[in-house]
């Protein structure tokens, strides 16, 4: 991990830490309260939509290849709801949100939350995920703001990136399937 200050030399504008945590698939940094992931996946950005969004293709890619997923709901539309299990030897762990903005196939918004007390007790993450057209290849950019730098810090103290990075690389598996 590298910790890179970045200083804008605007008027006003003040120095932000970015600390580096992907691999060499995956860009992956925190930026204040967000975190960042990118990838760039071999695929058109209509297949890549389909399999970030089908409940039945979800189990096969989100989440640690340690970990098994149930997709309890799924309803991809503003208002909708989901609410996804990951299932680990050590436990169950429940991830749930709201859908805020769904523009198919280049932009989902979402709020995103760990279902277990006291962590869901607080403000939601908010995740941005864009899908750009790169002429039969595509670019996924999901940004998650957390309520805080300490909240954030928080989820990257149980771990979560190596997860996540396993969950890019599972995905990009899942999507050469077609």
């Amino acid at each position: 991990m590298t910790v890179e200050l970045i200083d804008t030399n605007e008027e006003g504008a003040t120095t932000v830490a970015v600390q580096q945590l992907g691999n060499d698939r995956t860009i992956a940094y925190t930026e204040g309260p967000d975190l960042v992931m990118e990838r760039i996946f071999d695929a058109p950005r209509e297949l890549v939509w389909k399999v970030l969004h089908d409940s039945d293709r979800i189990p096969h890619w989100w989440g640690p290849r340690t970990t098994t997923m149930t997709v309890v709901e799924n309803d991809v539309r503003v208002g909708g709801r989901w609410r996804w299990i990951a299932h680990a030897a050590d436990g169950d762990a429940p991830f749930t949100g709201e859908y805020l903005e769904v523009v198919a196939p280049e932009r989902v918004v979402r709020t995103e939350m760990f279902d277990v007390p006291p962590f869901n007790q607080g403000e939601p993450a908010i995740e941005t995920m864009t899908l750009e057209d790169l002429g039969g290849r595509t670019k996924l950019v999901a940004r998650s703001r957390f309520p805080s730098v300490e909240v954030l810090d928080g989820a990257l103290s149980t771990g979560m990136i190596g997860g996540a990075l396993d969950s890019y690389d599972r995905l990009a598996e899942e999507i050469a399937r077609g």
